[in-house]
């Protein structure tokens, strides 16, 4: 009788030592024509309101801001930002929202900026306690809110979890729910992703990977898949590619695409490496990921099902997202390598270090403008072409990790303690 109980012994053991990791319980769509049949959100002109901006593709619209500023030059307005965080702002209308962690007090808020002046409108606290491990470069703060022009939608891990967050646009907490149970390695870094009447979020982690999606004004989980016990970062994306509206994400050893209505895998394909930090890109029938751990990896993948890699470069693209416009794909490597290749073969168009040694801010493009900045707080912009040209570098008090945000001739840029709202002086106007 004491082979049984030691037998039971060890597994108790084990499952401590390995965290009890054991796939989430899965959720299947209860209606899926409602979720079909839900209109598309849609960005308002002259908003970024979620990671990515309006098209989910770094790409923006409209007249461009300053290539060139000082912290006199063509700043509006600054405003202070208590606590820390790598979350990107995102502006909807006249207010600007961003996410922040004051780990000192163990709190995790949602902040509200007016637009025009940097005034604080609100602050709403959504956490108090529950802190969980990262590495010292991420934050507790790291995933970007997105807004539908009712609520804004903020992500957090906290307490074993993954928890979403609806606030409403005055600040108030209209729910909150815990998308999924999380273990991390080195924290997290995923941020929501709005799609018809859903907001959908990753989690992957070394306890119960998961990609979940919750509906937007209830709360609800409407369909919750598992995924491979691993850590990743990466932030999915829905793409119209191959004739299909589809949900990518890669990470895992693979890039996998999704029915982002119902959580139903369409395909999977070799990916770039087991971890991702970033989001991927697509043009045409293609789609591009990047990998960084602990294989270096950027690829271009056929989204028709065939599994087809039509091209692979061992290079290491891991924080930075992908870009790619006009037959050209942008990668900006973690150690400051900016690469230019053609889209379709493949072919390196250009290659330029662009200065530090730290890059994990997201390139954004702007008219014929890239503009990303390194962790130390230089803001690089250069011309989009088949050659590089740099315009200009720009520098601010302090670093940070946050993406730039374009959106109706403004520029706005979160360092490590402060927001700044970068557009042409008046009196350089006049």
């Amino acid at each position: 009788m004491k082979k049984p109980l030691t037998i039971l012994l060890i597994v108790v053991l084990v499952s401590v030592l390995t965290g009890c990791s054991s796939p989430i319980e899965e959720i299947t769509v209860g209606n899926p024509s409602a979720i079909k049949n839900a209109p598309a959100v849609n960005a308002q002109k002259g908003d970024w309101p979620w990671w990515r901006g309006p098209t989910l593709d770094g790409k923006a619209t409209g007249p461009s801001p300053p290539t060139s500023w000082s912290e006199k030059e063509n700043v509006v307005w600054s405003a202070k930002v208590p606590g820390r965080g790598h979350a990107t702002p995102s502006v909807f209308g006249n207010q600007v929202f961003v996410a922040t962690a004051d780990d000192n007090a163990q709190t995790m808020s949602l902040l509200c900026y007016e637009r025009s002046s940097g005034e604080p409108l609100w602050s709403t606290e959504l956490h108090s306690g529950g802190f969980m491990h990262t590495h010292g470069k991420n934050s507790h703060a790291s995933s970007t809110p997105a807004c539908d022009g009712e609520r804004v939608t903020a992500v957090f891990m906290v307490n074993d979890g993954i928890w979403v967050s609806s606030v409403s646009l005055d600040g108030e907490i209209l729910w909150q729910k815990e998308a999924g149970s999380f273990k991390p390695r080195h924290g997290y870094g995923s941020s929501p992703l709005i799609h018809k009447s859903l907001v959908i979020v990753a989690g992957d982690n070394d306890r119960s990977g998961f990609l979940a999606a919750l509906d937007r004004e209830s709360g609800e989980i409407a369909w919750r898949i598992a995924r491979a016990n691993r850590s990743s970062f990466g932030t999915p994306v829905v793409a119209d590619v191959a004739g299909q509206t589809q949900l990518l994400l890669s990470g895992q050893n693979e890039v996998a695409s999704y029915d982002p209505e119902t959580g139903k895998e369409i395909w999977t394909s070799e990916g770039p490496a087991s971890t991702t930090a970033n989001t991927m890109a697509w043009s045409g029938d293609l789609v591009f990921a990047s990998g960084g751990y602990p294989q270096r990896n950027v690829m271009a993948i056929r989204a028709d099902g065939s599994g087809e890699v039509v091209w692979q470069k061992k290079y290491k693209g891991y924080v930075p997202s992908l870009l790619v416009d006009d037959g050209r794909l942008l990668v900006v490597q973690d150690d400051g390598v900016a690469r230019c290749f053609a889209a379709e073969t493949g072919e390196e168009l250009w290659k330029q270090r662009l200065g530090g040694s730290g890059f994990s801010a997201s390139p954004v493009l702007v008219g014929d403008h890239i503009f990303v900045p390194n962790e130390a707080g230089t803001m690089f912009v250069f011309e989009w072409g088949d050659t590089f040209k740099s315009v200009s570098e720009n520098q601010l008090a302090s670093g940070g990790f946050a993406s730039p945000v374009v959106c109706g001739g403004q520029l706005f840029i979160r360092t490590a303690d402060k927001l700044f709202c970068i557009a042409p002086n008046q009196e350089n106007e006049e």
